[in-house]
């Protein structure tokens, strides 16, 4: 951005070292910025060329297809504020220089940019047709290091620009709300909190406390719904996927997961001989699934 010849361009596309983008890419996206001056971003969707490579890479991508087809798409449509994805976006670069251009205060700067933007009143589109190849982290140690970024980082930020947003007077009041509360409280905070102490800390004490009753659309209908929204952009991963053999055991084990499947695994098993309730099928399942991260059973 600091370049010369920058100053003779519109516009800028961003990519990832490990993106692929088809040679149709700046055809498809650029007329929507030079036809809607208002428009800052137009984001491509992610597809990924290592879906298939282990159990791990086939998780993400459920995830990452509910994120783009889901909450992409309604934030576009509904022409709400969705955040940017930090690479296979084309930018409107006044729109960058009005924000500030980029910052290094947290770890996720894509996403300050786009808040910062969005402040301003500008406007972002998601093409969901527009597809840009890309490869996901087939290691759980870094696609670990990869969620803890993506985990810490839009906490830190929203610490960071909690007042700056209360305080604009660029935007209706109504998208101040939307990005405070959806965008950072529910989306960013209050998932990960939630689903780490309730299906991890409350879930499995409750057994070794029968006076604790967790009606069963909490710990069944609810979790079992969000599970099957979250697979539907996704269908042909509805099947078992078969563990591959793995060498190099001790080099695969991950002592946290190790430990936290351990317990929630004792916790089923007390249940299931001392409990007069069911949880110790759905105890036993999550059991399941952190040991096999433990054992490095779901990467390459």
């Amino acid at each position: 951005m600091r370049h010369s010849y920058v100053k003779q361009c519109k516009y800028l596309v961003i990519f990832d070292a490990d993106f692929q983008p088809e040679p149709d890419y700046l055809q498809r996206t650029i007329p929507f910025l030079i036809h809607n001056p208002e428009l800052a971003l137009v984001q491509a969707r992610w597809k990924f060329v290592n879906a298939n490579t282990c159990l791990l890479t086939r998780m993400q991508e459920m995830s990452l297809n509910y994120h783009f087809m889901a909450e992409q798409q309604s934030g576009s449509t509904r022409h709400a504020f969705f955040g940017f994805n930090g690479t296979a976006g084309v930018w409107r670069i006044a729109a960058m220089e009005e924000a500030g251009g980029w910052k290094d205060r947290t770890t996720v700067e894509d996403t300050d940019l786009a808040v910062r933007v969005g402040l301003l009143g500008w406007k972002f589109v998601f093409i969901n047709d527009v597809e840009v190849k890309s490869e996901l982290p087939s290691q759980f140690k870094a696609f670990r290091f990869q969620q803890h970024r993506w985990s810490c980082g839009p906490a830190n930020l929203f610490r960071k620009m909690t007042m700056e947003i209360i305080h604009n007077q660029r935007v209706k009041i109504w998208k101040k709300f939307y990005v405070i509360y959806s965008f950072f409280f529910l989306r960013k905070i209050i998932i990960h909190f939630f689903t780490f102490f309730f299906y991890c800390v409350i879930l499995p004490r409750s057994v070794f406390l029968p006076e604790v009753k967790i009606p069963n659309w909490a710990t069944i209908y609810v979790p079992s719904i969000a599970t099957l929204l979250s697979a539907i952009a996704t269908p042909r991963s509805f099947y078992l996927v078969i563990f591959w053999p793995r060498y190099g055991f001790l080099e695969r084990v991950n002592l946290k997961e190790m430990v936290m499947g351990t317990y929630i695994l004792c916790c089923a098993c007390y249940d299931l001989f001392f409990g007069n309730t069911f949880l110790y099928l759905y105890l036993l399942m999550q059991a399941a699934a952190f040991l096999i991260s433990g054992v490095g059973f779901v990467g390459t």
